[in-house]
């Protein structure tokens, strides 16, 4: 998202030079890859559509085709299908082609296997960094653009892509969004991109990442900002505008102790390229290629939908599942995640799993990216009520149908998906600016024409 918020002209030597770090007392250069205690996740769906499945079953790659495992792994995320419809308000013809254009999208693109050596270079001065979690368990990316260090090309997009995959893999069971905070400390109106440019991302990011932003908050807004923003206003999603907040207090949404503390947080961050990259890369079980691979060094298909950790720990997304964040451990994790994925292929290795696959065909692929909590006293219809009109999906085997008993496997997927309830989304509603700009120098007329002739160029 480098290329989004900005563009320059400057080498990445003389990035370098300009970018002299100044000394934090106990500062690290450890990153975040779990969240902790204080973040837990919050945000619940209902899903009770699955012809959107069944259709994709129709449009795969056939199996010769050397992406045809990972584009099924991305069908197989139990929250793949239900973010599309929700995107489309829950129309199916219009679900059907914004998920057929993603597929188009990445088969060409392959977000997945973009290697760790082609991006190394854009990340060199920190310009995205994965660490840390919001209060709601998503993890955060803080892009930078006042450290850009390349000239604009396709190889910016796809360090952006790289690291929202990452973020993907960072995600603990039953989360499905990113936060990103983009900081303009240092940032100037001349590395801001055109509005073309950022139409391109825009496009990359609403349609072929559908749902999966949770809070956009922009932080040390420049005078310049506003007007780029206005620039870029019609072509944002409306919804995806009401998650963006403009200088909002982060210590409110993030954890202090997951917080950087140049945000008022207690996490005194200090970046350091090597081993920032070895984390995340290792971290992600990222082969050179791009692939995965296990710790011993074997190439492996590990599900997605619950996270990295969970996969090679083998948690795996109960096949059928209404929840995204409902796993059980699988016996023979190596046999598993070394095969490659098929459609209908169980992602574990359970009798129950395997007569839900055969049984709930597509319908298992559909699944909730609802979180089931546990509560002592549920309500009679296994939904207990929160603050406000939030609801919560209750871990009762005999009323919501996704444990042992109530039935065939079938009829519990059925009764889970009746019962279960769609949460009120938590809101990030945009704001009136807080606090005052942050500039190095008040716009010069160069400045102010740079910012015209970019509100101009909507080609």
């Amino acid at each position: 998202m480098s290329s989004f918020f900005s563009r320059s002209s400057k080498s990445a030597s003389s990035s370098s030079s300009s970018l002299a770090k100044q000394a934090k007392e106990n500062a690290t250069s450890e990153i975040f890859t779990t969240p902790g205690s204080e973040s837990s996740v919050k945000k619940k769906w209902e899903y009770n559509e699955n012809q959107l499945a069944q259709y994709t079953k129709t449009i795969v790659l056939p199996e010769s085709d050397p992406y045809h495992p990972w584009e099924i792994r991305f069908l197989n995320d139990p929250g793949t299908h239900p973010r599309y419809m929700r995107a489309a308000k829950w129309k199916l013809e219009d679900a059907k082609k914004r998920i057929q254009g993603t597929l188009e999208w990445r088969r060409e693109f392959k977000p997945e296997l973009i290697s760790p050596d082609d991006v190394g270079v854009e990340a060199e001065t920190g310009k995205i960094i994965l660490t840390g979690f919001d209060i709601d368990a998503r993890p955060i990316l803080y892009m930078r653009p006042g450290r850009e260090n390349t000239e604009r090309g396709p190889r910016q997009i796809r360090h952006l892509i790289y690291h929202l995959e990452r973020a993907i893999d960072f995600m603990p069971p039953g989360q499905e969004q990113v936060a990103i905070i983009v900081d303009y400390k240092s940032a100037t109106s001349q590395s801001n991109p055109s509005i073309a440019i950022a139409r391109q991302v825009l496009s990359i990011l609403q349609n072929h990442y559908v749902e999966r932003l949770g809070r956009g908050l922009v932080v040390n807004m420049p005078w310049w900002i506003n007007a780029f923003f206005t620039g870029i206003t019609p072509f944002l999603d409306p919804i995806t505008k009401d998650k963006i907040r403009f200088n909002p207090k982060l210590t409110e949404l993030v954890p202090a102790s997951q917080l950087d503390s140049e945000f008022g947080g207690s996490y005194v961050f200090e970046f350091d390229h090597k081993p920032y990259w070895k984390t995340v890369t290792e971290f992600c079980h990222i082969a050179p290629d791009g692939t995965r691979i296990n710790d011993k060094g074997e190439k492996i298909y590990p599900p997605s939908g619950n996270g990295i950790k969970a996969a090679v720990e083998g948690l795996h997304p109960v096949e059928g599942a209404v929840a995204s964040g409902q796993v059980e451990k699988v016996d023979d994790v190596d046999a598993v995640t070394k095969t490659p994925p098929g459609i209908n292929t169980p992602t574990s290795a359970t009798p129950a799993a395997t007569a839900a696959a055969a049984t709930a065909g597509a319908t298992a692929s559909v699944g909730a990216a609802a979180v089931a909590s546990t509560k002592e006293n549920p309500t009679d219809n296994g939904i207990e009520e929160k603050e406000g009109s939030e609801k919560t999906l209750t871990e009762n085997p005999q009323q919501n149908g996704t444990a042992s008993g109530g039935g065939t496997e079938v009829e519990k997927l059925e009764n889970g998906i009746k019962r279960i309830s769609l949460n009120r989304a938590l809101t990030t509603a945009p704001g009136a600016p807080e606090g005052e700009a942050v500039f190095d120098h008040p716009p010069t007329e160069s400045e102010l024409r740079e910012v015209r002739k970019s509100l101009e160029d909507t080609a």
